[in-house]
């Protein structure tokens, strides 16, 4: 976000930009992992969510729980990309022309796996099981962040799970369990 030094900004621009500062990377990180590693979607998401924040800041001041608050906005972010009728029209390519040889996060095939495995999920289903696992957020904070029933939340997560390792074993990646080893 550029700033300009002679513009007198008002206090509540002030504060959104100190809260953007600090939150911004989270936040991109969350939207990473919701859109399955696509970075440049998660930077649209991002854009998207924080333009919503900006909109609705004095409700976002107001509110209980800021951090859900801005989760909830992401996810929403997430779920309207995801009904754009264009990008419904959009043509996946099985082989990219340029594929970097190294995954960004470093985590080789088994990380290129769940990436993908994500990516197969439907978008609530991967909230939930983003904000569950890779979070830690329990089934209640999860539940306010997806805005539904805690019952719904587990649900998703176990479908979710089902789902990735069903996935994840098709592609030939195993994962030792917490605590063993090989």
């Amino acid at each position: 976000m550029r700033r300009d030094s002679g513009s007198g900004g008002s206090e509540r621009d002030e504060q959104f930009h100190a809260f953007v500062v600090s939150r911004r990377p989270r936040l991109l990180h969350t939207a990473t992992l919701l859109t399955a590693g696509d970075v440049h979607l998660a930077e649209d998401l991002v854009q998207a969510a924080l333009t919503k924040l900006y909109v609705a800041w004095p409700a976002f001041q107001r509110a209980d729980n800021p951090d859900g608050y801005v989760r909830r906005v992401l996810v929403n972010a997430l779920i309207d990309e995801k009904r754009r009728i264009w990008r419904r029209r959009e043509q996946t390519m099985a082989v990219l022309p340029d594929v970097p040889s190294v995954t960004s996060s470093g985590a080789g095939p088994a990380g290129e796996a769940v990436r993908q495995a994500l990516r197969e999920l439907p978008p609530k289903m991967r909230a939930a099981v983003v904000f569950r696992y890779f979070y830690d957020l329990d089934v209640a904070a999860t539940a306010d962040a997806l805005s539904c029933s805690e019952g719904n939340v587990k649900s998703q997560t176990a479908r979710g799970l089902d789902r990735l390792r069903a996935a994840l074993h098709q592609a030939q990646i195993t994962f030792l369990s917490q605590g063993a080893t090989p």
